[in-house]
């Protein structure tokens, strides 16, 4: 008889036992925390630790909507999105990882004049930055979305949409376990289930990251927490102005493909799309109160369920199947905060709001650059929290009105 041979589970990423000194330590296991641990192996930093309270994408990363796009209103915004989507179109083959990357258009529709207007705005801005986007009417609507109610029936009609070719969905989960599985690969250290309780600051730089699996000393800390951001930030004594709010989404039970674009309307406060798996994604604009609570409430559910009836009635009899919330940290002017802070070896990837997880690829590449090199890229230089001392705003709220 030939032995009975046990195997180990085969893991895409290995769980590695924390060292007590790292070059860089990364506090937060989502798309960027693991994005930027990618791009400096890239570029042979290799003594990289993620830290991770929860499981690998348990926050935003895996709670968002999948959307991605570079059709934004600021200069600054456009050309920073224009990479980020660029480096999308290739990261499948980058990390070798069928990453469901759909690119099937996004049309933000406009419900009056001065929507419009905007939208005429931010299509003169785009082309001048190299963007494929530009305002198109009802006829031709009608072709790309069939389905969507364009008479006059509604309470807003829809007048006109900002129609954005490149733009689409990516399946969220698997950016990040790529990107996990080649950082682990390439050597980063991956730690889950280890929260950051506290990180050392002497004579106006970091020295230690204080964890509930131990201390670990190192010279650069980077934050990349989403809604936590001013939590870790509070650690080091850096005020970042950031709100925390709640943002909340659903799927429908699924259905055979009938939605090729990507549906947005900031006056009913609504965005929908449809997943590979058949089911409508739903989702709203963050809640208008500040907090870090996750759940799915009634009150959105209902408000959200009617807005996404006046475009696509078709959905009447169709079941909700499940519901969750997210965390989105706002700034003032709907911009991120990128790059380094008073504090020596603290540095800040924050302050996205809805719209973080679009801007992922460019997001490692920037801050991974800043890490080694110490010079700030030219991309992420408006970002910087001393823009709000300085005021030097970057106000992307004409492009952030929904949340997608």
């Amino acid at each position: 008889m030939h032995p009975i041979r046990y195997f180990q589970p085969w893991r895409m990423w290995r769980r590695q036992e924390m060292k007590p000194t790292y070059d860089v330590v990364i506090v937060g296991g989502g798309a960027h925390g693991l994005a930027i641990a990618y791009e400096l192996t890239k570029r042979g930093v290799k003594d990289v630790a993620v830290l991770e309270r929860n499981y690998i994408g348990a926050g935003g990363s895996g709670r968002n909507t999948t959307i991605v796009r570079a059709n934004y209103r600021t200069p600054e915004g456009v050309a920073f999105y224009k990479e980020a989507l660029r480096l999308y179109e290739q990261l499948a083959q980058e990390l070798d990882y069928n990453l469901l990357f759909s690119q099937q258009g996004h049309l933000t529709l406009a419900h009056a004049e001065r929507a419009v207007n905007v939208a005429h705005e931010r299509s003169e801005v785009n082309r001048l930055l190299g963007v494929d986007s530009r305002v198109i009417y009802p006829d031709e609507i009608a072709k790309l979305c069939p389905v969507l109610d364009l008479s006059d029936h509604p309470e807003f009609p829809i007048m006109a949409a900002l129609y954005h070719p490149p733009g689409g969905v990516i399946r969220h989960d698997a950016v990040v376990w790529a990107y996990a599985r080649q950082a682990d690969r390439n050597g980063v250290h991956i730690h889950q289930d280890t929260a950051v309780t506290g990180i050392d600051v002497q004579d106006g730089s970091v020295t230690k990251v204080r964890t509930t699996k131990g201390d670990i000393s190192t010279r650069m800390v980077v934050s990349a927490v989403a809604g936590w951001t001013s939590e870790i930030a509070d650690m080091v004594g850096v005020q970042v102005p950031i709100v925390t709010h709640p943002l909340q989404a659903f799927v429908t039970e699924p259905l055979k493909p009938f939605l090729d674009v990507i549906l947005v309307s900031a006056t009913l406060h609504v965005y929908v799309s449809q997943t590979d798996r058949g089911e409508v994604l739903i989702g709203s604009e963050i809640e208008p109160y500040s907090s870090y609570s996750q759940a799915s409430t009634l009150d959105f559910l209902e408000v959200t369920a009617k807005h996404a009836l006046e475009l696509l009635p078709i959905l009447g009899r169709v079941r909700l199947m499940r519901a969750w919330g997210g965390l989105c940290d706002v700034t003032p002017d709907y911009s991120p905060i990128m790059g380094e802070t008073d504090v020596g070896g603290f540095l800040i990837d924050g302050g996205w709001g809805t719209y973080g997880f679009k801007a992922t690829p460019i997001c490692g590449v920037t801050m991974a650059e800043l890490i080694d090199t110490g010079r700030v890229p030219d991309l992420i230089a408006p970002f910087s929290v001393s823009r709000f001392w300085d005021r030097r705003l970057v106000s992307e709220i004409a492009a952030a009105a929904v949340s997608h």
